[in-house]
C-alpha cells in the first residue's frame, strides 16, 4: 500500500469513531518525521511505502490510512532530550544565544526550551546554572536545522 496523503490526525476523529476501528501503528523516531518518501511497517507488521504529494512533515497522530475497521496512524517514538527550564528573562536570552550560536534546534512547551541531548549542553546547562532535566518525551513535530552560514 502506498500512501500519497494524510487523511486527519487521530485527535481529530471522535472517540465512538476511534472505538469502532483497530489502530494499527507506524512508530518513527522524529528524524523520520521530515522524510516524504520512506517505507514502514506497522506494528502488526503490514508493510506501507509513504510518498507524500504536499511536502509537509508528519506528526504524531497523522491518520495514515482509515476505512470502516481500521486506521493507520503515526506514533512518534521517545527522544532523548534536555527540559531547559529558565528561571528568568536572563537565563532564557542566555541559554538561547549558546545555543543559537551552536545552531542547535530546539523546540518550546510551555515555558520550557527542549533541546536533543548532548553532553556538551549538559556540561553548559550545569556551568551557567540553569535548571534542566534529562528525560525521555515524545516530541510533536521533528527538530529541524536551519541552513545558515557565518560567511
Amino acid at each position: 500500500m502506498i500512501i500519497e496523503e494524510i487523511l486527519k490526525n487521530i485527535n481529530d476523529i471522535s472517540p465512538d469513531e476511534r472505538n469502532k476501528r483497530h489502530i494499527e501503528k507506524v512508530y518513527l523516531e522524529s528524524a523520520d518525521l521530515m522524510k516524504r518518501i520512506q517505507r514502514v511497517e506497522t506494528d502488526h507488521g503490514r508493510e506501507l511505502g509513504i510518498r507524500l504529494k504536499n511536502p509537509r512533515d508528519l506528526e504524531a497522530g497523522d491518520v495514515l490510512y482509515m476505512d470502516d475497521q481500521n486506521i493507520i496512524a503515526v506514533e512518534v517514538m521517545s527522544d532523548d532530550l534536555l527540559i531547559i527550564q529558565p528561571r528568568n528573562m536572563f537565563e532564557m536570552g542566555t541559554i538561547a544565544h549558546q545555543l543559537g550560536n551552536r545552531h542547535l534546534p530546539a523546540q518550546f512547551e510551555g515555558d520550557e526550551m527542549l533541546v536533543q541531548y548532548d553532553y556538551l549542553v549538559e556540561e553548559l546547562l550545569v556551568d551557567l546554572d540553569i535548571p534542566f532535566v534529562r528525560e525521555e518525551r515524545k516530541v510533536k513535530q521533528p527538530f529541524r536545522h536551519i541552513g545558515h552560514s557565518h560567511g
